[in-house]
Parts: C-alpha cells; structure tokens; sequence
C-alpha cells in the first residue's frame, strides 16, 4: 500500500475517533471543566451565589482562610484525624476479612457479598439508617441487655460522634478493600507459598515476607481509594451528624457546603474548595508515589 493509499484511512480513523470522542469531551468541558475554572475565578472575589455582579478582591478568601477562620481550621483538623482513623482501621479490617474468606472455609463466597453490600448503599440513606440505629435501636438493645456500649450517647457528645462517624464509613468502605485484598490474594502464585512451607516457615512469616511484599499493587489502590473517600466524605456525615454535635464532625467538605450554600459566602467557599482539591491531590499524589516505588513483580 503506497503513501498516497494510506492517507484516506488514516483520514477516516481520525474521523471516527473524533465522532466517538467528541461527545464525551464536550460534556466534560461543560460540565466539569468549566466549572473549575468558574470555581477558581469566583475564590478570588466576594459574591455571594445570587447577585449579578462579583467583586474581585484578590487573595483576601485564601488570606482570611488560613489566618482568621477558626471554624474552617477545625474542620480541617477534624479531617485529618477522621482519614488517619479510616484509612487504617478500614484497612486492617478489609486485610484481616480477605486472609480469612481465602481460606477453604464453608459460606466464604457468601460472606464476601455480605460484607461487600454495605458499598451499595447511598451514602445519604446509610446516614439516616445508622441514625435510627444510634438513636432507637440501640436504646432497645440497651434496655435489654444492659451494655456499656448501646448506653452511649453516640450522636450526643462530640467523642462519640467522631467514632459514630468513623463506624459507619469503615462498615461501608470495608467490604470494597476486602475485594480488592481477595483479588490480590488470590493472585499469588501458589507455587511460592508451597515451597515456602517446604522450608519450614510459618504462616507469620508466610505472611508478611511473601504475601504482604506481593500484595503492595493492592495496598497502593486501597490507600489511594480511603484516602480520597475519607478526606471527601460527605453524605454519610450531612445525613448521620450534620456536622454536629457542636460543629465536632464537621468534615472540610461540610464546611465548604454550608460557607456556599448556607451563609451565601460562594467565593469563599470557593476558594476553601480550591485549596480542598489541592490538598487531596498532593496527598494522594505522595501517598500513590510512594506506596508505588515499594510495589515489586511476582
């Protein structure tokens, strides 16, 4: 095929691909990036959401959010402290369920779809389900067994709320990780771990200088995924919590929301969800970077 032949199809490959594409990344434009860049322009002015007009005022949103908003810091630290909290205790859990319904036990395929449909559940109904637990069921079950933990006031006190809201989110990310750490598991050449055992090592070993080390592509998307979920979780807060009690889980994301869309201050709100997103991205960035340079080939 000459030159000149090949020209009308490469002509018509690109054509084709701009059809298929063009939608696609019309829609993106439209919908997402144009309204990260309208986000930024309206972080550096004062509107308020309604009027016509935004004042430019320059970096007075960001100069007042790092230095004077005290509300914005706690939100910030609460944050901090809810993904740490998550990204570990979610992690551990989601491990620990895989090295067990790997095993040959009975009901194992059927315990794994239990555990995993929790992540099917809208993260707004699952914080109106979990506050008629906290709330009712679990006053029932205080009356009738007498437990310390169901007399808890755990949407009353600001310590109980943080790990209310912990329980709830790990109860319903656990099962995704679970899949991934099964899929992972499952993925390990058996011949290693049987010759692993001829030499005389025990499943602790077996464990953490075989299968973990193997395992990192796992631990990396795991991270990746809690520490994103984690840093912007919202539904299950505004519905479980509303940030309460006294403002104690009220998650950066919740701020943001309310700073826009409850007190009318959209650019600033604008501009706390700039720095939100830039934030998440160098933490996931690190974290990604990191966890990849420790990943190693079977």
């Amino acid at each position: 095929m000459t030159k000149m032949q090949r020209k009308p199809q490469q002509l018509r490959a690109v054509r084709d691909d701009v059809i298929f594409i063009a939608p696609a990344v019309v829609f993106f434009v439209m919908i997402v990036a144009a309204s990260f860049l309208l986000g930024i322009y309206y972080s550096f002015t004062s509107w308020n959401g309604v009027g016509k007009h935004a004042a430019w005022i320059g970096l007075e949103n960001y100069r007042y959010l790092v230095t004077e908003d005290g509300r914005a810091l706690r939100s910030a630290w609460f944050t901090i402290r809810f993904t740490i909290t998550s990204v570990i205790v979610s992690n551990f859990i989601a491990l620990l369920l895989a090295l067990i319904l790997t095993q040959p036990i009975r009901g194992a395929k059927a315990f794994r779809a239990i555990f995993f449909l929790p992540n099917v559940i809208g993260g707004i109904i699952l914080g109106f389900v979990w506050r008629f637990i906290f709330d009712s069921a679990f006053s029932s079950l205080a009356e009738t067994t007498s437990l310390a933990f169901f007399q808890l006031p755990w949407l009353g006190t600001p310590g109980t709320g943080y790990w209310a809201v912990v329980i709830v989110f790990v109860w319903k990310t656990t099962g995704y990780l679970m899949v991934i750490y099964i899929a992972a598991i499952v993925g390990i050449d058996t011949q290693l771990l049987e010759a692993a055992r001829i030499d005389g090592a025990h499943a602790g070993q077996i464990l953490t200088r075989i299968m973990i080390p193997l395992m990192t592509p796992a631990f990396t998307v795991c991270l990746f995924l809690m520490l994103s979920w984690s840093m912007k979780l919202f539904d299950v807060i505004f519905s479980l919590t509303k940030g309460g009690p006294f403002q104690s889980t009220e998650a950066f994301s919740l701020n943001i929301y309310l700073e826009a869309f409850s007190f009318n201050n959209y650019g600033y709100g604008s501009a706390k969800a700039v720095l939100f997103f830039i934030a998440v991205g160098v933490v996931t960035l690190i974290q990604v970077t990191a966890t990849k340079r420790l990943e190693i080939e079977q």
